[in-house]
């Protein structure tokens, strides 16, 4: 029952990120031309991590996206089981606020999809993996003392703002497949048909993320 309940926090955390946030950036129309809307949307999806942080935060970690999911594999604070388990409910999550989303602005909207950045994949992954390592790496870093438990969901809330603020004008900043995934199947087109490198740039930035984290925080040898 207690895996139920963390699989439905997920499911619920991961439908919010994507009807507020992406739902933000479809409202604000979202460009670096308009840097109100911009600005706007970097701060919804922040703004969803610190909710979810604090309100579903107890019951499942409030991961919800499948790089944070996989850098706790790696780093042996989940099992393989609740990670799949995770992943399943972060994607259906997503699917089901991008369909939320859509019934209120069709699919013309674009629904906050992802886009490659010049139409090109190698520079698109590369970012993407940077931006996901540098937000997971946070997240490693604020999770790991208890003490910490308080801040946490504001610093990782702030950490997802900033790597939004650079990455927008990239690539829309996806950072998490299931974020990426859900807009992408209604859109379709290219939005569905690249959205592998915003499911595979995001998975590798969360492993080379709890690699170095555990790394950086394992201790010296004598």
């Amino acid at each position: 029952m207690n895996a139920i309940k963390k699989y439905v926090a997920e499911f619920i955390g991961t439908f919010v990120l994507v009807f507020f946030a992406c739902g933000t950036a479809v409202v604000t129309k979202c460009s670096v031309d308009n840097p109100a809307g911009y600005l706007l949307t970097a701060l919804a999806f922040g703004l969803v991590i610190v909710a979810m942080a604090y309100s579903i935060g107890n019951v499942s970690g409030c991961h919800i996206n499948p790089a944070v999911s996989i850098a706790m594999l790696v780093s042996g604070k989940m099992s393989v089981a609740d990670f799949f388990g995770y992943v399943v409910a972060q994607f259906l999550g997503a699917t089901a606020g991008a369909a939320a989303l859509m019934a209120f602005v069709g699919k013309e909207s674009g629904l906050g999809a992802n886009g490659l950045f010049d139409g090109r994949v190698v520079p698109s992954l590369v970012i993407e993996v940077i931006l996901t390592f540098v937000f997971v790496l946070a997240i490693l870093g604020v999770t790991s003392k208890v003490e910490n438990g308080a801040v946490a969901g504001i610093v990782i809330g702030l950490s997802l703002t900033m790597v939004h603020i650079l990455g927008i004008a990239f690539t829309g900043t996806s950072v998490n497949p299931a974020r990426s995934f859900g807009p992408a199947l209604f859109v379709g087109g290219d939005a569905l048909k690249n959205v592998w490198v915003f499911i595979v740039a995001p998975l590798v930035g969360g492993v080379l993320a709890a690699l170095c984290y555990k790394f950086l925080a394992s201790k010296k040898e004598d």
